[in-house]
């Protein structure tokens, strides 16, 4: 009995305030290590570079998740929909565990270290791993989350354009950076959920809050996400990935971590990682892994990996100019003439100082997956229809743009020589 009352546990959330663990069985995963890792993986990444307050961590935002989850399970059951006990429980693991396969760092890691494997496979076969932990107490938490369980809405609500992680990371982060145009009104878009024809619907008259979510989203996106100091923090890191994994797989020597040397060693394919352990010492990365070997990097006697550590240590990071058009290819060639006679370094090395990329954002999907409105005679329609924001259609649209990086002391070269 005691047992039972320690794991009944309360946490003081800064976003919500006191968020409480529902049973024994979400108290035991949240203790588990597996999920204890999140502590130490900061949920923006780069981004405290350009807002310093951005420091919690994807524990932070999966416990602010669950605390919604069941906000939004208490909401349907009042207005009729039957979701039962068991059913609460898996909902809650399912959004619980939905990031547990986030490596340090994510995008830079998916991009270098374990290539062609997505933190959502990870986080997927840890849930396979922890249901046979538990003896399958997390079977009907995986359907839900695969969307193999015959309720389709209780998915919705863990994965969809209005989920309730989508909810916590607009608001959690426009918190910890202080970005008030990120903040949502994610208490009263709960309040006005609902169900129709096995789908979540909003009901009509939260439709100016989900507008202001959309919009929201979009702005996070351009001023936090997309930031260009942002993305010059995170192309560095992958530069300095990129060069480490290079030299490791020539032969050379280089401090690291067990795990992050594990996997700078080798090459991966999806189904490789599944096998010979290699998800279990995943489990052991995390940020601390990548930073601690970026500053010894720091001195390493390869110049290239020690000038992009150095850089990266000392918040030396690329320029970035974001266009809308590709960056002109005479202006590329010129900047890496500049950097091979500045640095001495091959051509072939030229990439990790100048080199071009574009980025993508769109805040919402026109698909299957939509936002249905509950209007008030009891049909469905999709958000952008349903509103009468003109801009909310513009919203569905793609919005590509070209980025050029490079290091800043080469614009300087340019900006001499043309004087």
């Amino acid at each position: 009995m005691n047992g039972t009352l320690n794991k009944k546990k309360i946490i003081n959330d800064p976003v919500y305030g006191f968020i409480s663990i529902p049973t024994e069985l979400v108290f035991d995963l949240i203790e588990h290590p597996y999920f204890q890792r999140l502590r130490y993986i900061k949920q923006l990444g780069m981004t405290h570079l350009v807002y310093p307050g951005a420091l919690h961590t994807r524990f932070h935002h999966a416990l602010g998740a669950m605390h919604l989850m069941r906000m939004s399970i208490e909401t349907l059951r009042a207005k009729g929909h039957e979701i039962t006990a068991e059913e609460e429980e898996a909902l809650t693991i399912a959004i619980l565990l939905h990031d547990i396969g986030h490596g340090p760092f994510s995008h830079a890691l998916e991009h270098t270290i374990v290539k062609g494997v997505s933190h959502e496979d990870i986080s997927i076969m840890l849930m396979n791993k922890l249901n046979e932990e538990f003896k399958g107490k997390l079977s009907k938490a995986i359907s839900v989350f695969r969307n193999t369980y015959p309720k389709k809405f209780l998915h919705e609500l863990v994965s969809s354009q209005l989920d309730m992680d989508r909810l916590d990371y607009l608001n959690r982060d426009s918190f910890f950076t202080g970005v008030s145009e990120g903040v949502v009104s994610y208490d009263r878009i709960i309040k006005m959920l609902n169900v129709k024809n096995d789908h979540i619907v909003i009901e009509e008259k939260g439709i100016y809050s989900v507008e202001k979510f959309l919009i929201a989203r979009r702005l996070m996106y351009w001023q936090v996400y997309l930031h260009k100091t942002v993305i010059a923090a995170e192309q560095l890191l992958v530069k300095i990935l990129e060069r480490a994994r290079s030299l490791v797989l020539g032969g050379k020597e280089l401090f690291a971590t067990p795990a992050l040397a594990h996997f700078l060693h080798r090459t991966l394919t999806h189904d490789e990682f599944v096998k010979d352990g290699h998800l279990e010492i995943f489990t052991h990365l995390d940020d601390t892994d990548i930073l601690s070997a970026v500053k010894v990097w720091a001195s390493a006697d390869d110049f290239v990996l020690a000038l992009l550590c150095k850089n990266f240590v000392n918040r030396k990071l690329f320029q970035v100019e974001i266009t809308n058009e590709p960056a002109d290819d005479q202006l590329v060639e010129k900047l890496g003439n500049i950097a091979v006679q500045k640095y001495g370094i091959k051509q072939d090395e030229v990439r990790y100082f100048v080199f071009t990329d574009s980025i993508q954002n769109n805040a919402y999907r026109l698909d299957n997956e939509n936002i249905g409105i509950l209007m008030k005679n009891g049909n469905v329609t999709d958000i952008a229809t349903a509103s009468d924001y003109s801009n909310l259609q513009a919203l569905a649209k793609t919005v590509e743009k070209y980025i050029i990086c490079y290091s800043k002391d080469l614009r300087a070269e340019i900006s001499e020589a043309n004087d």
